[in-house]
Order: C-alpha cells, then sequence, then structure tokens
C-alpha cells in the first residue's frame, strides 16, 4: 500500500524467516503503523475499536470504583423510585455538589444513569437491573477486600503476598473454624442473598423429576433447597453443613413452608461421614473454595452416600478452559486465588475429579447464564 510503513525489524533477521504471528506482532506494536492505520479509511474504524477496547482495560480499575461509589452512596439506591437532581443527591449521600456532579457523569458514562432535563438524573435499564439482582449490591461492596490483595498485582500472581480475602472468610478453610458464628454469618448471608439466581439457573439446567429427596452439602441456610422445594412440592431435602451455618436455615424452611419436607445435619464432610438416604446430592458453589485433594476426597464421600445410580449435581463458576472466558478466568479464578484455598475450575477439570472419583455419565449442562454459574452432572 502507497506510504504503507515497514514492518520493523532486526538488522539479523528477514520478514521472511519470521512465523506470521511474529510478523503481526511486529506490524501492530509499531508506533508508525498505529499512526498510519489510523488515518487509512479502510481500516481506522478497526483501530478505533481496538484502541477503545484497549483503554476501557486501561481504565477498568476506575470503572469498578465509581460503580462501588454509586453503591456505597446509595446513589443508585436514591434514584430507584424517580429521577432526582445532583443537588438532591449531593445532600442525601453527603457529597460535596461539584464532585457528586463528576460521579453521576461517570454514572451515565458506564451506562448506568441517564441525564435529563433540569439538572435530574434517573436509572438507566442496566442501573435498575443491577439493583434487581440478588445480593450483587453487597458483593460489589465486599470486593474492596479483594483490591486491597491485588493493590501490587505482580507481587500477587508471584506468589508474595498474604492476601486477606481467606481471613475474611474463615470459616471455609473447614470444622476447626466453624465456631466464628459472625464470620459464617457473614459469608452465609452474603452467598444467600446471591444464590436466588444460581438457583434459578440450576434448576432450569437440571431438572429433578424423579428425584425422591436431594441432600445439599455446604448448603448454607438452605436457600438454594428452598428454591428447589418451591419447584418441586414432593421432593424432600436434606441439608448437611457446619454448626455455625446452617442455624440459620430452620427460619428460611419454617418461613417457605417447608419444614416438613427438610432434616438438617450438623457436620463437616472433611471429618464426618455424610448421611445416606438421598438419591440426589448437590455442590452448589462447593467445590472452588478448596484444593484437589479436598475435592477429591469429598467427591468419593459423596458416591458413597448415594445409591446405585443416584445423581450428583455440581453449580459454580468454570473456567472456559481451552477457551478461557471472563467470568471463569478474569474474575473468579482471581478471587480463589486471593482466598488461598482452592481454584476454579474448568468443566473439564471437575469432570476429570468426578471419573477418579468413580463417577459415570459425567456431562456438563447448557447454562442459562455462565457468568452465574455452571453445571455438571454424574451418575454413581
Amino acid at each position: 500500500m502507497d506510504g504503507a510503513p515497514d514492518i520493523p525489524r532486526s538488522p539479523a533477521t528477514r520478514s521472511a524467516d519470521l512465523p506470521k504471528a511474529t510478523l503481526r506482532n511486529r506490524l501492530l506494536s509499531s508506533r508508525k503503523f498505529q499512526n498510519w492505520a489510523a488515518k487509512f479509511p479502510v481500516i481506522r474504524r478497526f483501530v478505533r475499536r481496538d484502541g477503545l477496547a484497549i483503554f476501557d482495560l486501561v481504565a477498568g480499575f476506575c470503572h469498578s470504583q465509581i460503580l462501588a461509589a454509586l453503591v456505597e452512596l446509595g446513589v443508585l439506591e436514591q434514584l430507584r423510585g424517580a429521577p432526582r437532581s445532583s443537588n438532591d443527591l449531593a445532600a442525601v449521600c453527603n457529597v460535596p455538589p461539584a464532585r457528586m456532579k463528576v460521579l453521576l457523569r461517570a454514572g451515565i458514562s458506564l451506562g448506568l444513569l441517564r441525564h435529563k432535563r433540569r439538572d435530574r438524573y434517573g436509572l438507566t435499564r442496566k442501573g435498575a437491573a443491577l439493583l434487581g439482582v440478588p445480593g450483587l449490591s453487597e458483593m460489589i461492596l465486599h470486593h474492596r477486600v479483594l483490591y486491597r490483595d491485588l493493590v501490587d498485582p505482580a507481587a500477587f500472581f508471584k506468589g508474595e503476598t498474604s492476601p486477606k480475602l481467606a481471613s475474611f472468610w474463615p470459616y471455609v478453610f473447614g470444622a476447626g473454624a466453624a465456631d466464628d458464628s459472625e464470620s459464617a454469618a457473614r459469608y452465609s448471608n452474603l452467598m444467600a442473598e446471591s444464590q436466588a439466581m444460581v438457583a434459578e439457573d440450576t434448576l432450569n439446567s437440571v431438572p429433578l423429576s424423579g428425584v425422591s429427596t436431594l441432600m445439599d452439602i455446604g448448603g448454607g441456610t438452605g436457600a438454594f433447597l428452598t428454591a428447589a422445594g418451591a419447584k418441586y412440592p414432593g421432593l424432600n431435602l436434606h441439608l448437611f453443613d457446619l454448626p455455625a451455618v446452617v442455624s440459620g436455615a430452620q427460619s428460611r424452611f419454617d418461613a417457605a413452608g417447608l419444614t416438613s419436607r427438610t432434616t438438617i445435619t450438623k457436620g463437616s464432610f472433611r471429618d464426618d461421614v455424610l448421611p445416606k438416604g438421598a438419591d440426589a446430592i448437590s455442590l452448589v458453589r462447593v467445590l472452588y473454595d478448596h484444593s484437589d485433594d479436598t475435592v477429591s476426597a469429598l467427591l468419593k464421600a459423596v458416591r458413597t452416600a448415594l445409591p446405585e445410580d443416584g445423581l450428583l449435581l455440581i453449580s459454580e463458576p468454570m473456567t472456559g478452559g481451552d477457551r478461557p472466558e471472563r467470568a471463569g478466568d478474569a474474575y473468579f479464578a482471581l478471587y480463589t486465588m486471593a482466598m488461598g484455598t482452592g481454584r476454579t475450575r474448568s468443566a473439564a477439570e471437575i469432570a476429570a475429579l468426578c471419573k477418579e472419583a468413580g463417577f459415570s455419565d459425567v456431562r456438563p449442562r447448557k447454562s442459562t447464564r455462565p457468568f452465574i454459574t455452571s453445571c455438571l452432572t454424574a451418575r454413581r
């Protein structure tokens, strides 16, 4: 092309000797090429698109902090009912008016807010939807712990930091920390708040018709079992979790009218034998909290507890495996790394662990929203 820049190369290397990918990378990383491409009519729109995408990656931390401020200051909640002026919001949120305007404009740029006439602001469809996701606001506020662990990302990935996220959830480490009822309650409440969408997607992906009794291991305060019991009126429910966690389950079952169909067993799957009698066992957001050795032992215990042809249901965020994707590989993988106890696995990795434990007919299930949860089933 007339006026196109040469491919940058070292004197000792001929371009014809280089792999295509290397040539492409050299070309695209050349400042001269970038300047030329930005002016060339045919490809400048691609340059602009890629440039904006790169800028979004660079500015992503600022975006997340804007979101956190909108949630923590209650701006989104204040706009739930009707639009309000920037001065009203500044007063009720105790933020200087000039700074509130900056925050509101930032919210508009992220697609969460919209500006109306007479200096009034309202929610967009995306902003309103954010308020409707159970537990999402709580998780956004909880992220401040994760951000502290990632303040030195290079050291984090080198394993040279001591993440604080793990100490935020001490009960996850096992029954030894189960006496910390306050920490257990924080964890269980946060999980229960966000469990509604997980339960909905899980139950849509895996039908439980024909199941007589479902035992949910690590089921917290019974949020998943409550959803399953509502969808399947004839289903018997069995909750198994640590004593400090299941204490809040009875009131949930009572309120849902499920008491006559529920059994609660206090125990640790690390130290106690799993109860028998269920023809289906669910592990909802459990495996990614634990190491491969712990997961292997748990899966073997689950197989022992199930009858012949019993169903195992696993539901949790998973990585993309051979095709990395953002939710699993750029969020949950970092979160579990900061936890320090487990890791986010692909469906193929979980399937391999199930087969190693003696399960058959292991199959991933189609997920409605993989960024919420992915599902896999197996048979004893």
